[in-house]
């Protein structure tokens, strides 16, 4: 794994970008965009116009794509393969079954029982080939460009704490005892750790990845057998963890910003246990 770079003129913030006319290091309040890619404050172009916040996600990623993201192909690879179990061990692609699948599928009654293990396991689970099949474009897709912009270890950290925040929010907001599965709450995590990150680097929340995350709510709400709770607990942990990482960048000691995202998570299996166990 790559170790990170440090921007030129901020060397206290580590950074996986780079300016496409000299290779400098720049971080992103640093980083301007030109017709040839990002450039650092020096070869920047006179007079360009701030970019909009439609295009910040779209143009990052077109420029940082030369690097790789271990985590987020492990994490794909990971998913792949519990399915692969799940389908020999259940009825075919679209059955998956058989103990992994049964062990490790999120519902109130198994979590009240100790069954902590459920709330980080539905993550790596799926109902059928389709379900899969868009979550990894999407985790492989949008993955990428998160753990590119903030590092493999934050992205990480970023998406469990999503994906277990997504638990919690399955067992809030819907029926506890209606099995889940799926990656989904963990990917609506990176949608938010992209409107944070959208955010920080124009000033508007009113770009590409609100839309994306509106798009989603919308078919959220429309296709019966989703959890909607799923879906918005990962969304504002992912939100919450970016925006904390955002925030104490440049605020020593450097663990200040991961140690928030884990104890969002910790927070999330608490009301997930309290929720199950009927407290709350």
């Amino acid at each position: 794994m790559d170790e990170p770079l440090h921007c030129y003129r901020h060397p206290n913030r580590e950074t996986r970008l780079a300016c496409s006319e000299c290779g400098r290091p720049i971080c992103t309040e640093c980083m301007h965009h030109a017709p040839v890619g990002i450039r650092c404050p020096e070869h920047a172009n006179v007079g360009t116009v701030k970019p909009s916040a439609a295009r910040t996600v779209r143009q990052v990623k077109g420029n940082i794509t030369r690097h790789a993201a271990p985590v987020t192909a492990t994490l794909v690879g990971i998913n792949v393969l519990v399915f692969l179990v799940t389908v020999a061990q259940g009825g075919g692609l679209n059955q998956p079954g058989g103990n992994v699948y049964i062990q490790g599928l999120l519902y109130g009654n198994g979590v009240a029982q100790g069954d902590y293990w459920r709330l980080f396991t539905v993550m790596f689970l799926h109902a059928g080939v389709v379900h899969i099949g868009f979550n990894m474009f999407a985790l492989w897709w949008l993955g990428s460009i998160v753990e590119q912009l903030i590092g493999p270890v934050r992205f990480l950290l970023v998406y469990l704490t999503s994906g277990l925040a997504g638990s919690a929010g399955a067992l809030l907001l819907t029926n506890p005892n209606v099995p889940t599965v799926g990656a989904s709450g963990a990917i609506f995590g990176i949608l938010g750790a992209l409107l944070i990150l959208e955010f920080m680097q124009t000033g508007s929340l009113a770009g590409q990845a609100m839309t994306m995350i509106v798009i989603n709510l919308a078919l959220t709400v429309a296709i019966p057998g989703i959890s909607i709770g799923g879906h918005l607990g990962g969304l504002v942990g992912g939100i919450v963890g970016t925006f904390a990482l955002a925030k104490t960048r440049n605020i020593r000691p450097r663990w200040i910003g991961p140690a928030i995202v884990v104890g969002v998570g910790v927070v999330s299996v608490a009301l997930a246990i309290a929720r199950a166990k009927g407290t709350i």
